[in-house]
């Protein structure tokens, strides 16, 4: 049997259905590792473009404002220590590229995405496929388990019929016994007859 070649730790074509455009608000949860454990990160905001589709170098930018400042990420789509990807809010959108965003105040934003979509769509956690994954290994045990208690009814079963059948035999061996010994007493009584039979005369 040939080994999987497993080209990235992610899951891809769940990505690539999500279908991120510019326009959305997303909330992106990054794995951070310190001191040896690891935790996740959120970091929220609006999409400002996708570059190079769902191919495996394809990126989207992210930016939020923070105390007044801006601040944009931009994130290969299927980068492994993405743990999963949110779609909060889809918003209806002319242009592809949202950089004029940056220039745009508050009040004008809204007006921009006054046609928003509030959405849930979201890729698994790594939370979530483990719990799955101990959720598909508690049922393939009980599976077992089953299996193996119907396999030990048949075995039991089995060996009651052959006790019985065992135990039937054994009785019409004995009853067989007592036939014999009775007919072997009727000849010796036929025989004793005969004999007396022969004497008196």
């Amino acid at each position: 049997m040939k080994n999987k070649v497993v080209t990235s730790p992610v899951d891809m074509k769940e990505r690539a259905e999500l279908g991120i455009k510019a326009g959305d608000t997303v909330r992106v949860w990054l794995k951070i590792e310190e001191k040896g454990k690891t935790r996740l990160q959120a970091f929220e905001g609006l999409v400002l473009a996708r570059k190079h589709g769902n191919e495996a170098g394809g990126t989207f930018t992210v930016r939020k404002v923070t105390n007044g400042v801006g601040v944009e990420k931009i994130f290969p789509l299927y980068m492994p220590s993405i743990d999963k990807i949110e779609i909060v809010k889809r918003a209806k959108v002319r242009r592809a590229k949202l950089y004029f965003i940056r220039d745009k105040v508050a009040r004008e934003l809204k007006r921009v995405f006054r046609r928003t979509t509030m959405l849930g769509i979201s890729t698994k956690g790594s939370l979530e496929l483990e719990a799955e994954r101990k959720a598909a290994e508690a049922e393939e045990t009980k599976r077992q388990e089953e299996e193996a208690a119907r396999q030990a009814e048949e075995e039991a079963k089995a060996t009651a019929e052959a006790s019985t059948q065992e135990g039937e035999t054994t009785d019409l061996s004995a009853q067989a016994g007592e036939v014999v010994e009775k007919t072997s007493e009727a000849e010796e009584e036929t025989e004793e007859e005969q004999s007396e039979e022969k004497k008196e005369g």
